[in-house]
């Protein structure tokens, strides 16, 4: 029975790991051997959803609604004949598409679904005993090493990202934004260079140390930038200031951008614990111009206040530990806690300069016996949200958001989920806000299946 149990709780590790920030991670191979990979996954959810925006100047929306989402995974591992290891990893996702749009033709593609795009695509080379280097577009320090945020239950994503798995059904005023996780696209689908430590035992207490560093130096992808610009403008994220900024404050063009973390491992009295530290730093493309007077974009006239926007610079620390055989044979309790503050909007946007700073932090855990997981998690967060200076807009937006699911393991590959889901905002005079008394809140109900392999 024991081995039952163990078995069970590695495989809802393996499974429900595809939500996390490294979701393809290095695998060993023979010296003088290439392995080929093609890894999936494959979510499917029967969802009921309601929000402030279901119903609206009479339009209404269907509560009962469907999720669904496929990734492939090509790649590959392979090490040299004097033990050098190298790869690269790639993540393709759906891009996303309008209602009633089922494919009814092969020959149009526009009454079909969604194309593939590439979310994620690196190499790396390195060893496990002097660390590795991963070049990209790939996620950084301040997500791989992000510890106290526990997703490994239900959807296993959770409120990570609107692109995630069945958060994106929900109307996209009702989704409270945070940045209390940092495994988004914000962060991830930019081009960068990690440096991976290997990781060092310290004598004291036998615990193992590891460090991570990365730099952006701008915020492309891969084919985007310099290639699309004919002069330097404020479309490109190679220019450093602009005078004629084209975006809003909510723009996430950024410049020179460095993180760090370091991570502490410790195994002692049967509890399996890691803390880690992470800071963000990065230059927004700055506004120059007049700080008195207006601009004009599209149809929306902004204070041009609005466009001077701080360093963004964000501290983050968490803490998580796991214990085994607490109840049962073979079970495994896990909690953690994260907290992270500085000078950031949600998604990882810089502020206005003037404005107050974020803070947020977020706690959970899961509970694992056999081919059974419950979980659950709640996140609450403060920053400036959304800036016009002259209009009466409060100082704070404030969001949290509750998470509590289930999961049944059938195998390595298989796991049907029940996940509840419910999230808030508020702001006096948010303009976002166009009901409800400037709140915003969403809820919804998701039952289906993830396959990962």
């Amino acid at each position: 029975m024991r081995k039952v149990l163990l078995a069970s709780v590695a495989s809802m590790g393996a499974l429900l790991a595809a939500g996390g920030a490294n979701a393809q991670p290095v695998q060993p191979v023979a010296p003088a051997t290439i392995v080929v990979h093609m890894n999936g996954y494959f979510q499917f959810g029967l969802d009921d959803v309601g929000s402030t925006y279901n119903n609206v100047g009479g339009s209404k929306l269907n509560p009962v609604t469907t999720n669904g989402e496929f990734r492939l995974y090509p790649g590959f591992d392979a090490m040299t004949v004097n033990g050098i290891e190298y790869g690269a990893k790639i993540e393709t996702r759906v891009t996303f598409s309008n209602g009633s749009k089922g494919a009814t033709s092969a020959s149009n593609s526009s009454n079909g679904t969604s194309s593939l795009y590439v979310r994620r695509a690196y190499g790396y080379i390195g060893t496990e005993d002097y660390g590795y280097v991963r070049y990209g577009q790939t996620d950084g320090a301040f997500t791989l090493l992000q510890t106290g945020v526990i997703e490994q239950f239900g959807d296993g994503a959770q409120f990570a990202s609107t692109d995630s798995t069945s958060l994106y059904v929900v109307p996209t005023k009702a989704i409270p934004g945070e940045f209390i996780y940092a495994d988004q696209g914000a962060l991830y689908t930019t081009d960068k260079v990690v440096l991976i430590s290997p990781s060092y035992e310290e004598p004291y207490m036998g615990g193992k140390l590891s460090a991570m560093a990365s730099y952006e130096p701008n915020s492309n992808g891969l084919k985007e930038g310099y290639a699309t610009c004919s002069v330097a403008g404020a479309t490109c994220a190679a220019v450093s200031s602009s005078n004629g900024f084209a975006g809003t404050n909510l723009a996430n063009e950024r410049q020179n951008t460095f993180d760090v973390a370091g991570q502490y491992a410790l195994k002692a009295y049967g509890f399996n614990s890691k803390m880690s530290v992470g800071f963000l730093d990065g230059s927004p493309v700055r506004y120059t111009g007049p700080i008195t007077g207006t601009t004009v974009i599209g149809t929306t006239t902004y204070n041009n206040a609005s466009f001077n926007l701080d360093r963004l610079q964000v501290m983050q620390v968490g803490l998580q530990t796991t214990y085994k055989g607490l109840f049962l044979d073979g079970d495994a309790i896990t909690v953690g806690a994260n907290a992270k503050w500085g000078q950031t909007l949600d998604g990882y946007a810089p502020k206005p300069v003037g404005t107050r700073d974020a803070v947020g932090y977020i706690v959970g855990g899961n509970y694992v016996v056999g081919p059974y997981v419950v979980g659950a998690s709640f996140w609450d967060g403060q920053s400036a949200g959304n800036y016009l200076p002259g209009a009466k807009e409060a100082r704070t937006l404030s969001e949290y958001g509750l998470s509590a699911g289930g999961n049944y393991v059938i195998g390595k590959d298989m796991s049907l989920y029940l996940q509840y889901m419910y999230g808030h905002s508020h702001q006096p005079g948010n303009s976002n806000f166009t009901t409800n008394h400037n709140n915003s809140q969403m809820q919804m109900v998701s039952i289906g299946s993830t396959l990962k392999w």
